[in-house]
């Protein structure tokens, strides 16, 4: 599988993201520092959030294959500038969080990922699963086989 690092500003649904990708129960778990595991590296929204932060940012996007630009669809506004992907030397996607909360704008939050520079966009609701599948089959790499296809395959 291809690494990911997961950014974003606090409660956009990273971490919760994190579990979903993992299949692991789904529970609230504020993140305090980077969590790098396997193949995927959360990181605290405040490095998004606080310009001194965001440089360590930048230099976890060098131990992953794909950036994963989170924005919760509930968002008043988007952290990301236009264009902000053009300076990274990685795969770039957007992913769209929340996209069932009675208060989402999803098409907006798409529209701010696109500005921003994301070609490819996932929209999730990781309580439900929903667009887990899409994102790992999105990191799979020749020889990889996911959950769904071990059970296929038996």
């Amino acid at each position: 599988m291809k690494k990911i690092v997961l950014v974003g500003r606090s409660e956009c649904g990273k971490t919760t993201l994190t579990q979903a990708l993992k299949g692991e129960k789904i529970h609230y778990h504020k993140t305090q520092y980077v969590n790098n595991f396997d193949v995927i590296i959360d990181t605290p929204g405040e490095y998004a959030q606080t310009k001194h932060l965001g440089y360590a940012l930048a230099l976890y996007t060098y131990e992953a294959d794909v950036v994963g630009m989170l924005l919760s669809a509930t968002e008043p506004y988007s952290l990301y500038p236009p264009c902000c992907t053009a300076t990274c030397n990685r795969d770039v996607i957007g992913i769209v969080t929340k996209i069932h909360d009675e208060r989402a704008n999803v098409a907006r939050a798409e529209r701010w990922l696109r500005l921003a520079g994301c070609r490819h966009i996932f929209f999730v609701d990781s309580k439900c699963y929903e667009g887990i599948p899409e994102i790992l089959e999105y990191l799979k790499e020749e020889g990889d086989v996911l959950p769904w296809e071990k059970e296929e395959n038996q």
